[in-house]
């Protein structure tokens, strides 16, 4: 059984959702596991001096039941899927690569999380883009006055400089560019990286 696990990191409303999962539809026995599932209830992030509630740390994150349901998938990726109903019964004459999509914004920051990936993506835009995306959206609860440019951006580039303290091999890509031109060269880098592993036999 061969198993692949890539990582599509960014910043807020970059598009790595969008991306991972259009990149799942097009790639068979693969499934996501998204970061954003694991904040902890609103009551339990604390507050920094300025008000502004702190997300956008690990701390925020139940990271240990990510990687527990992460570990899940590891010890029997065939299993995990037929239990979301995600895959058929096996067939023996398959050379099967399961590959398990993590998506999230903190993703390469938790050490024990970046050690497991085989391929590394994030996807990254303009500030400007980036503002204009975030205030567009809702949230809940939803975004005090000046969260963006006070908390949200800077916590952003704290973040990336530690992310790329800690991540060598990292593929970085334009959020700006079109969906189905990111998609397609995301999609033919893990199909590279699937047959590679299907010819090791």
């Amino acid at each position: 059984m061969k198993t692949l696990i890539i990582g599509v990191g960014g910043m807020t409303n970059g598009g790595k959702s969008t991306l991972s999962m259009s990149l799942h539809k097009k790639i068979s026995c693969s499934c996501i596991i998204a970061q954003d599932s694991y904040f902890k209830h609103d009551s339990l992030v604390p507050v920094d001096s300025n008000g502004f509630k702190q997300y956008d740390v690990l701390d925020a994150l139940h990271m240990d039941n990510m990687m527990r349901e992460i570990n899940s998938w590891r010890t029997d990726p065939e299993l995990f899927l037929r239990h979301r109903g995600l895959i058929p019964e096996p067939s023996s004459t398959d050379k099967k690569v399961y590959v398990l999509i993590v998506e999230g914004f903190l993703i390469f920051n938790h050490r024990p999380l970046n050690d497991l990936f085989d391929k590394r993506y994030f996807l990254e835009i303009p500030y400007d883009v980036c503002k204009r995306r975030r205030s567009s959206r809702v949230y809940a609860p939803p975004d005090p006055p000046g969260y963006f440019d006070g908390y949200v951006w800077p916590m952003y580039q704290k973040n990336r400089h530690e992310m790329e303290s800690i991540v060598s091999e990292i593929v970085f890509l334009d959020g700006l560019k079109p969906k189905e031109e990111l998609l397609t060269a995301l999609h033919k880098d893990v199909v590279q990286e699937i047959d590679r592993l299907r010819e090791e036999d």
